[in-house]
C-alpha cells in the first residue's frame, strides 16, 4: 500500500468533495484536503482561508505545508505563492472546468492534470479571480 498523500483543493463554501473548486488559489472560502492512498480517497477536511490580501497568499501556502499537504490542485494564482509552494514542497496541478472537488481529486489521481506552469499563472487582472 502506498504511502497516503495529502490533496488541497481551493473550494468554495462550504468545501468538501460536492463543492465547487474555486477558481483562484488565494481567494478562495476554503481549501478541502484529502488523503489519498492507492487511487482512494481515504478521508477529507474543510480548512477555512484564513484570509488572503494582495501578495498574501504566502499565509496559507505555509499553512497548507503545515498540515502535511504535498500537492495542491489550482486554476490559478500568482507566481509568489506557486514560489512559495515549490519551496516548501508542494507539486501543484493546473485543473480548471471540474464541476466538484470529487471530480478534480478523480481527474488528479487518474493522471490527469498537467504541472501548474507559468502560462497557468494570474497577472493580476486575470479572468480566475472572483
Amino acid at each position: 500500500m502506498a504511502d497516503p498523500l495529502l490533496v488541497a483543493v481551493p473550494s468554495n463554501a462550504p468545501g468538501g468533495l460536492d463543492a465547487a473548486p474555486s477558481a483562484h488559489f488565494g481567494h478562495c472560502d476554503a481549501y478541502t484536503v484529502a488523503r489519498i492512498s492507492d487511487g482512494k480517497i481515504l478521508d477529507v477536511t474543510v480548512e477555512p482561508n484564513q484570509g488572503h490580501e494582495h501578495g498574501g497568499c504566502v499565509v496559507p501556502v505555509r499553512a497548507l505545508a503545515g498540515m502535511g499537504v504535498k500537492a495542491l490542485i489550482a486554476g490559478g494564482m500568482g507566481m509568489n505563492p506557486l514560489n512559495a509552494m515549490h519551496q516548501m514542497g508542494l507539486s501543484v496541478y493546473y485543473a480548471t472546468g471540474f464541476a466538484t472537488v470529487r471530480d478534480t481529486l478523480q481527474a488528479f489521481i487518474d493522471g490527469k492534470l498537467p504541472e501548474f506552469g507559468t502560462n497557468d499563472l494570474c497577472r493580476g487582472g486575470c479572468g480566475h479571480h472572483g
